[in-house]
Order: structure tokens, then C-alpha cells, then sequence
């Protein structure tokens, strides 16, 4: 009896421990554009960006190589609008924004 309730116990903690594991990094990529990126441009497979003329982000490997926007986001990215604000990224970010934006291609 004692080894069923154990046996029963484990199974239901390896069955919740992929919810409790660290989010991978294109959840944290996704997280980083919804915090940063939404207001403007839409950050999903369907949905319209909130600002016209504001590319979606799955459109972004259209004009760009997904790979070669890692250099830009690490010096810096400044637009000829004011509106957009200036992004520096640090390595960590930049890698899991990349793999956020290679999902949506």
C-alpha cells in the first residue's frame, strides 16, 4: 500500500514538473516582444499590428535574415520615427528573441 501511494506520488510529480520547468527561450523571446514589441506591431501568426504601418513580427525574416538581426539588436536598434524607441539588447535577450522570430517564419 505504502509503495502504490509512492508510486502514484511520483508519477504525479513527473507529470507536473515539465509546468514548473524554467521557460524556454522562445517563451522568454515571446515575453520579451509582448512587453516591448506589442504595442506596435503585432508579435503572433494572425493577428493585425495595433499601429499601421508597423510591421508584424512575422514578416521581420521577409526583409531580413532572422540570424543577421542579432548584430543590430546588439548595437542598437533606432528607426527614422520617433515613436520607436531604441532597443539595446543584452546577448541573453537577443537569443531568445531570435528563436521567438525563427517560430513565427
Amino acid at each position: 500500500m505504502l509503495q502504490s501511494a509512492l508510486r502514484h506520488g511520483l508519477i504525479g510529480l513527473l507529470l507536473t514538473t515539465p509546468a514548473l520547468a524554467a521557460p524556454t527561450a522562445e517563451q522568454r523571446g515571446k515575453a520579451f516582444a509582448r512587453a516591448n514589441c506589442a504595442n506596435c506591431h503585432a508579435i503572433d501568426r494572425v493577428s493585425r499590428s495595433p499601429r499601421e504601418g508597423a510591421p508584424p513580427l512575422r514578416n521581420l525574416h521577409r526583409r531580413y535574415p532572422i540570424e543577421t538581426l542579432g548584430e543590430a539588436l546588439a548595437e542598437g536598434i533606432y528607426t527614422g520615427h520617433a515613436d520607436m524607441p531604441a532597443f539595446e539588447l543584452s546577448p541573453d535577450q537577443i537569443h531568445d528573441l531570435l528563436s521567438y522570430l525563427k517560430t513565427l517564419e
